[in-house]
């Protein structure tokens, strides 16, 4: 009887100690003020896809396709944002992508790295124009 309970004592706190883990799940960073939060970024800076686009298009292609393919690309791009926008800003307060509030249009992003493929998906933010303040990145060494 005694090896019984001090199992049992055993194996609750060990089955207590494996239920902190799941405390904080991923989909906890998405709430419905990021949802809003997203949804006025990308009305108010889903147009600065199209000098993005134009920019990259430019470097991958030439300057005649940064012109051309880059803008016709660019406005397709900041149509999709700002739709999203709007469609989130109505529903911010609901959660509609799979029972959370993660962007449904996100695919190039899945593993949280901030990132952009610009053939493929959107990114969750609209691109930075100049200095984009998400690279960590610096000229002094540490030791």
């Amino acid at each position: 009887m005694k090896k019984l309970v001090v199992i049992a004592t055993a194996f609750a706190a060990f089955a207590g100690l494996a239920a902190a883990d799941i405390q904080a799940p991923p989909g906890s960073t998405y709430t419905s003020s990021r949802k809003l939060g997203r949804a006025i970024s990308n009305i108010l800076y889903g147009v600065y896809e199209i000098p993005e686009q134009m920019v990259r298009k430019t470097d991958d292609h030439g300057r005649k396709a940064g012109w051309s393919y880059g803008v016709v690309d660019g406005t397709s791009r900041a149509m999709r944002r700002v739709g999203y926008g709007f469609y989130e800003l109505f529903t911010f307060t609901c959660p509609t992508y799979r029972g959370t509030f993660k962007p449904p249009y996100e695919r190039c992003g899945e593993d949280n790295r901030i990132q952009m493929n610009p053939s493929d998906g959107l990114s969750e933010f609209p691109p930075e124009l100049g200095f984009e303040s998400y690279f960590s990145h610096s000229r002094v060494q540490k030791y």
